[in-house]
């Protein structure tokens, strides 16, 4: 199953598209990626939909990667006695550790951790930002604030702390648990940390994973923009969580922020995926608005790794016309006669290693020859990363002799991975990519191919060779 483009699709699973039938046709439509959404999913659901998803991979032969969505701490203020109170702009109004149902003038906020850590002058947003409020007074017990805008609040709303850094870390109890019944499966390929804040946030989830899983952080909170670069560099992945991060931030920030990551990602070479509402109003309608059109295309043309669905496709009316729809939106602009100029402006310098300089030729040389495909042979994926950074605009397989890698890398612009038996040596290394070249029709006898891998072969994160074949008259054979 060849896509006819390079950004990938991420699809997240639900009520509506829980059963194995209709995964089966949202990855027909398009979608290289699934994400189970640990906030809704029990440990039962998730191996479940795991099972569905390997059961549609056996029988389309494609690797099919799988990102669980830890759910992060959800912080929420406590009950009111009338459920609901009218507030003022302006009024006084407390949140405190007396577990007490609230009124007007206070609440319980069942979180030691924001009484403790936030201070004076800062912001409290509850319910998405519909009440801000601004700390004047804190102790470590209550929290003394004004009322800066909104007119209510009511039981169990969420909060959000733009200028707050709780010092404890992300993972939750039932994170934890998530986090233990995912690894248990052996069977998903990324886990998304949310709310990451810290570089040292990651640190807890690495020791748990210890490399079972590939690392993504979702950025949806200001305090990890400003140590961005740092929290880049430990994660394996990136998630643009826009939804979150258009709440804690002035909203008009957002698409700024968004490219801002989008190229931190690809100077990295870690994979950056752009999510929330990027075809919301499918949900309801079988056809998106033209403003969401333009939001996904800006999205492929600034060379995002992949583009998500939410609620789109996982309780919506239409999950596979949103799929399909998002793949021809894709499609069209990979075509469009500006989009090659735009990905070559923003290639970012290559590090100097040899691996990186081997991969910046193989692009190099691949676009003078007109070659059929860049090859590239990759034990941990190492190599694959280091293709899919450099944005070639000719096709990129990516062969591994690990399934797990293959999956893994699914998320990665423009890669086509194989599950292949390692190469012996060099003349099988030569014959497997022109046979596969072939067979997974990117390539016909007598065009050229350009090869990269590790010499020693099968020794991980050692791309060092470089050669140039031709396509046998056989179709299974190069030179």
């Amino acid at each position: 199953m060849r896509r006819n483009r390079k950004v990938k699709i991420l699809a997240t699973l639900g009520p509506a598209s829980s059963e194995e039938a209709m995964i089966q046709k949202l990855h027909e439509a398009g979608a290289d990626l699934f994400r189970i959404n640990m906030s809704h999913a029990s440990h039962e659901m998730m191996r479940t939909l795991i099972e569905r998803i390997r059961s549609v991979e056996k029988k389309s032969g494609r690797p099919i990667g799988i990102l669980c969505d830890l759910q992060g701490p959800k912080l929420r203020v406590g009950k009111f006695a009338n459920t609901k109170v009218t507030l003022t702009p302006g009024q006084t109004f407390t949140l405190d550790n007396n577990e007490a149902p609230g009124d007007e003038n206070r609440v319980y906020l069942p979180h030691p951790e924001i009484l403790e850590a936030v201070k004076a002058g800062d912001r409290l947003l509850i319910d998405d930002g519909k009440l801000a409020l601004k700390a004047v007074e804190a102790d470590g017990k209550k929290i003394v604030c004004t009322v800066v805008a909104g007119t209510s609040i009511s039981d169990r709303k969420g909060v959000s702390l733009p200028d707050t850094i709780l010092t404890v870390g992300v993972l939750t109890d039932k994170d934890r648990a998530d986090l233990d019944a995912v690894l248990a499966t052996e069977d998903a390929d990324w886990v998304a940390l949310s709310f990451v804040q810290r570089p040292e946030d990651l640190a807890e989830v690495r020791k748990i994973a210890r490399g079972r899983v590939g690392i993504m952080s979702k950025i949806e909170k200001p305090q990890a923009i400003e140590r961005i670069d740092e929290i880049i560099e430990l994660s394996d992945a990136v998630m643009v969580a826009r939804g979150d991060l258009g709440v804690e931030m002035p909203i008009e920030m957002v698409p700024g922020i968004q490219k801002q990551l989008t190229r931190a990602c690809r100077r990295a070479g870690k994979p950056v995926v752009v999510a929330t509402q990027m075809l919301e109003s499918m949900i309801t309608a079988p056809v998106p608005t033209r403003a969401e059109v333009s939001d996904v295309s800006i999205a492929v043309f600034e060379g995002a790794d992949a583009v998500m669905l939410s609620a789109e496709s996982a309780s919506g009316q239409y999950p596979v016309e949103a799929v399909s729809m998002m793949a021809s939106i894709a499609r069209q602009v990979e075509q469009d006669p500006l989009y090659p100029s735009i990905i070559y402006a923003q290639r970012a310098t290559p590090e100097a290693t040899g691996s990186d300089a081997i991969s910046l030729a193989a692009r190099q040389i691949a676009e003078t020859l007109k070659a059929a495909a860049i090859v590239t042979y990759t034990q941990s994926g190492t190599t694959g990363l280091r293709a899919s950074r450099e944005r070639p605009n000719v096709p990129i397989l990516a062969l591994s002799p690990s399934v797990k890698t293959a999956r893994r890398l699914a998320v990665c612009w423009g890669l086509h991975c194989v599950v292949t038996e390692d190469a012996s040596d060099l003349e099988d290394m030569v014959n497997r990519a022109a046979r596969i070249t072939v067979s997974e029709e990117f390539g016909k006898p007598g065009d050229r191919v350009i090869i990269s891998a590790g010499v020693p072969l099968g020794t991980p994160g050692s791309t060092n060779m470089l050669r140039i074949a031709y396509i046998g008259a056989d179709g299974q054979t190069g030179a």
